[in-house]
């Protein structure tokens, strides 16, 4: 009878040991699937992992040609509301010479004016890249 229980005994260590292995492995697999897919970031606090989905997003700076396509050119492109159009040069010229030149321009364009909103529809971009926009669609 001593012979039957270490014949039976070894088998059922071998199951336990491998039971508890596949559970834990289990485990892990349960909390990888049930991780939140991403998380909220508060502006003025620490986030983490924002610049690498940042970075990733925007593949690095963003162009003029990507900010008028994106954000100026569904009002510059057709001149709606009195928008100046892309490459209308002379129409640039004459706005900049009564707002006090591409500065003035760039200061009413942040400000917003008349339909167009603070900074157009481009809340994120910089002044740099707004001034930059500016000079690409008029020209000047």
């Amino acid at each position: 009878m001593n012979l039957m229980k270490k014949m039976l005994a070894v088998p059922a260590a071998v199951l336990a040991l491998w039971a508890v292995t596949a559970q834990a492995t289990t485990d892990e697999a349960i909390a990888e699937r049930l991780k939140p897919v991403g998380e909220v970031c508060v502006m003025g606090q620490e986030c983490k992992g924002v610049g690498t989905v940042a970075a990733s997003a925007g593949g690095g700076a963003r162009t003029p040609d990507d900010i008028i396509a994106k954000h100026c050119g569904a009002c510059h492109t057709p001149g709606i509301l009195g928008a100046p159009k892309i490459g209308d040069t002379a129409a640039w010229k004459e706005r900049a010479d009564s707002q006090g030149g591409l500065d003035g321009i760039l200061a009413k364009a942040i400000s917003g004016i008349n339909a167009m909103p603070p900074k157009g529809t481009c809340a994120d971009c910089s002044d740099d890249e707004l001034r930059a926009a500016i000079q690409k669609m008029s020209g000047l």
